[in-house]
């Protein structure tokens, strides 16, 4: 009798051919049904058994089988593990050609920016500045926004490195990466590394903008009211002459005259709200609030007539309290004191607008 598959069928019954009736080698369920089906005709040592493996135990031994079915599953399994650790390594292999490339390329645009910016940095939407702060404070504008921009680029980058990079291949879930020391160090170290670096530079450039001297060339009280402005020269009328005066009127700004070369002390003063004096060319503004007095200090440079603006939102007008400054050579400065201090306080009409030492086309225009 002969067993496959757990059923059971007669033998031939050619005596020449039972010599060679060994039934072939059956692998996995089959020779599991067939030992099943040997074991339930009562057929033993005369049958031929096959394992897993398609090993015939002609002496029908107990439990052969069985052991070289766990050999097989154990072999099995060692080939998949063996094949998994192949498949991870060519992961790893392939993903650290990609890293390479992408830290390649990182550094091939960051050459490539400092090489374009070798001739020089751009002031990012600033004026040129007229005054002796122009150097520290589009120094301190200009590294604040190239460190905004490299932030900006790094993020960008790793967004689109993780988009592409880990995009969905199947529907196998990727390895899972948490409590990633390093990772969090970095992310945590770096941001308090760079704040902490704007916020020294900022500090410290501030300390020397807002320093005041003792006995600065020039002295303006400047006033801001709704909706105009008044400037005060407090080191006038002292040998018995008017203290120089000029206040806007509606529909003329007012002018501020200034000597290029000599510092030039600001006290900004309100009797109603809060305005804020701003002239884009010094790279500068700074508030007038009723009740406190603000100062500050700066030496123009350059010789021009500038455009000067409220820049705090002071009420329905604020739109019209634009006013100007022009900035003159020393000598035509002391003429201009001369004959304000001889005459009475008047408004003086607003100028063309020009750009620092060429008197001919507009200021910035911010």
């Amino acid at each position: 009798m002969r067993s496959s598959f757990g059923r059971i069928r007669p033998a031939r019954a050619d005596a020449g051919e039972a010599g060679a009736a060994r039934p072939p080698a059956r692998l996995g369920a089959e020779a599991e049904s067939y030992d099943d089906g040997m074991a339930s005709s009562g057929v033993g040592g005369g049958g031929w058994q096959t394992s897993q493996i398609g090993v015939a135990d002609p002496a029908g031994t107990p439990g052969a089988a069985p052991m070289l079915r766990e050999a097989a599953d154990g072999a099995g399994e060692s080939a998949l593990e063996g094949g998994g650790r192949d498949a991870g390594i060519a992961r790893s292999s392939h993903r650290r050609g990609r890293v390479g490339r992408v830290t390649r390329l990182g550094a091939g645009l960051a050459v490539l920016a400092l090489t374009a910016t070798a001739c020089g940095v751009p002031n990012f939407g600033f004026p040129d500045g007229v005054t002796n702060q122009t150097p520290r404070i589009l120094n301190l504008w200009k590294g604040s926004a190239i460190a905004a921009l490299a932030v900006g680029v790094l993020v960008w980058g790793l967004i689109f490195y993780a988009i592409i990079a880990f995009r969905k291949r199947s529907d196998v879930l990727p390895r899972q990466v948490r409590y990633n020391l390093p990772v969090e160090v970095l992310y945590t170290i770096v941001p308090l590394v760079v704040v902490a670096g704007l916020f020294y530079y900022t500090a410290r450039d501030e300390t020397k903008i807002d320093k005041v001297s003792a006995n600065p060339d020039v002295t303006v009280n400047v006033v801001g009211f709704r909706w105009n402005w008044q400037f005060r020269y407090t080191d006038t009328g002292q040998n018995g002459g008017n203290v120089v005066e000029v206040t806007g009127q509606p529909g003329q700004p007012a002018v501020l005259v200034l000597p290029e070369g000599r510092s030039v002390k600001f006290v900004l003063t309100s009797p109603d709200v809060i305005h804020s004096f701003w002239v884009p060319e010094f790279l500068f503004k700074r508030d007038v609030v009723p009740g406190r007095i603000n100062t500050f200090e700066v030496t123009p440079t350059e010789t021009g007539t500038f455009i000067g603006r409220c820049a705090e939102l002071c009420g329905a007008d604020h739109d019209k309290m634009n006013f100007y400054v022009n900035v003159v050579p020393a000598d035509q400065y002391d003429k201009f004191i001369a004959e304000q201090e001889a005459a009475s306080a008047t408004a003086v009409g607003a100028p063309a607008l020009t750009t620092a030492g060429s008197g001919t086309t507009s200021g910035s225009g911010q």
